[in-house]
């Protein structure tokens, strides 16, 4: 009997006894296990070249398992009514997503939450093209990279795109454009051992299943709705028993008639069925409220604020939907999943953004919203650079470093030390209070904009100021008597400066550069 630990993955092989002129269509294969306990759950298999068939399954009971197969062609009697047995362990390890298990919505619906019900917070790297254009051996070290540097998920895109328009080996996920021709499933069969190394080095996947720019390229804007059901379908069955966050469609605009597409594709592979969470991830400043306020498939609103640092776009971040929407019903996380690239050619002015700016966008998008986590990325990483060179089809953002450089970069370390931040206060509680700042230094000057959170019984807030300047704070919601701390997020560096009762106080951090100041309530 085989052994699978607990939030592992468990796979199957079947051979087929029909030969499919094209498997993806002719034949539907399904899997339906019974737990220990007797729940029934069924997933979807998928063709893995000429007569093999595979299903992957991941088991959330401890004990013994069995399953049987149905498909389409009951005259198929490799595929069809097919049984086994196998049995689920504990995890003996350190790895904390096999400790805590798979994602879900908390309780509140405002953040993720772990099976076990343990807090997770989204501290993802944007490593768009690595699954595909890198080796193993380059995936190992970049996942060990992030792993140090205290990240906790990776977006990845799993098909040829526009930033990539093939992979390692210079070949696509399939022919054709509007249809598929011909799926190549050693394009996938390489992007395995990848996904699952995601796991095993204790991190989240996010997997982006249809990249949706208009272009001649990316699947999400080529395919018809039929082909790119079909695909995604093929996606999910092969890749779904991982611990994974989805994003449906990457970079696209979703209003109108684009929104009905991404609806009824998304209702038809989640609503309903047994899955892990899913978002989208639209294009930079763009938004899926209202459209999307009611699609009981989608679980966390995931936006772009993109690699602007004009006036407008601090604005749209500052003051524009992430600040307001939250509220709406029902609740669902708000995670920006692209703030401002490190190293990336800020639109319009064309000056490479900083450390400072890569900070400056992650603390405001936490915190204009209630927090449940914030993405990352490196222009060098992104596009998977093995030299200094301009990434394909984006001739404006600027000359990338190589990938082994980009991943080093100062705001990845600095992202590590926010991850670290949060994890010491009870981040899920926080909700934004701009009440609390008596003179927002935002609304003159957007670069000044102070955000803050507290918790809603007054015992911690959170204040994070983008410069050295005073603060004029009304603290009538804070729990007295409460201590102040100023928390440096470029380096291991706090400042205690006391203990207060006052309601009003007027603070200015220690030195110049971004600043958190945090208040906790003492007893």
């Amino acid at each position: 009997m085989e052994i699978v630990h607990k939030w592992g993955v468990f796979e199957a092989e079947f051979k087929s006894s029909v030969n499919y002129t094209d498997p993806l269509r002719d034949v539907n294969l399904n899997c339906i296990f019974r737990s220990p306990s007797g729940r029934e759950i069924m997933v979807e298999g998928f063709w893995d070249d000429c007569s093999t068939w595979r299903v992957r399954f991941m088991p959330d009971e401890l004990g013994s398992w069995t399953y049987r197969t149905l498909c389409s062609n009951r005259d198929d009697g490799g595929l069809h009514n097919q049984t086994g047995v196998f049995e689920s362990i504990s995890y003996e390890g350190e790895n904390p997503i096999y400790i805590h298990g798979a994602l879900k919505l908390s309780d509140n619906r405002r953040y993720l939450i772990h099976a076990d019900g343990s807090p997770f917070f989204w501290l993802a790297d944007t490593a768009w093209n690595g699954i595909i254009r890198s080796t193993v051996a380059e995936w190992s070290k970049y996942l060990k990279v992030r792993r140090e540097q205290g990240f906790t998920a990776v977006q990845f895109v799993m098909t040829h795109w526009r930033g990539g328009p093939y992979d390692v080996e210079r070949e696509t996920a399939y022919e054709g454009k509007e249809k598929i021709v011909k799926l190549n499933v050693e394009f996938f069969k390489r992007i395995d051992v990848k996904f699952s190394m995601v796991n095993e080095y204790g991190l989240i996947a996010a997997p982006v299943l249809l990249w949706a720019i208009k272009d001649d390229i990316s699947p999400g804007a080529n395919l018809t709705d039929e082909d790119a059901l079909l695909l995604t379908r093929y996606l999910v069955a092969r890749y779904g028993a991982y611990i994974l966050v989805w994003i449906l469609a990457g970079d696209g605009d979703y209003k109108g008639e684009k929104a009905e597409r991404w609806k009824r594709i998304g209702r038809a592979v989640f609503q309903g069925k047994p899955r892990q969470p899913v978002t989208i991830h639209p294009a930079g400043r763009h938004w899926l409220l209202p459209e999307f306020l009611r699609e009981e498939w989608l679980d966390v609103i995931g936006y772009q604020s993109g690699h602007g640092v004009c006036e407008d776009d601090l604005k749209w971040l500052c003051f524009g939907p992430p600040s307001r929407d939250w509220r709406l019903e029902p609740a669902r996380p708000f995670i920006n999943l692209e703030p401002n690239y490190e190293g990336h050619l800020a639109y319009r002015v064309f000056k490479p953004i900083t450390a400072h700016m890569v900070r400056r966008a992650a603390y405001w998008s936490l915190l204009v919203a209630p927090p449940a986590g914030v993405s990352y990325g490196t222009n060098g990483v992104w596009y998977w650079n093995r030299k200094p060179e301009i990434p394909v089809n984006h001739p404006h953002i600027g000359v990338a470093k190589p990938w082994r450089e980009a991943v080093r970069l100062p705001g990845a370390w600095h992202m590590g030390r926010l991850g670290r931040i949060f994890s010491k206060i009870p981040w899920w509680s926080l909700h934004p209070d701009s009440e609390i700042v008596v003179e927002q230094p935002g609304l003159e000057n957007v670069e000044l904009f102070v955000a803050v959170c507290r918790s809603e019984n007054g015992e911690i807030a959170v204040i994070y100021t983008p410069e050295m300047q005073n603060l004029n704070l009304n603290l009538n919601s804070i729990k007295k008597p409460f201590e102040a701390i100023w928390v440096n997020p470029r380096k291991e560096e706090e400042v205690k400066i006391g203990v207060f009762t006052e309601n009003d106080l007027n603070l200015k951090p220690p030195e110049p550069g971004d600043w958190l100041l945090i208040l906790r309530t003492v007893s």
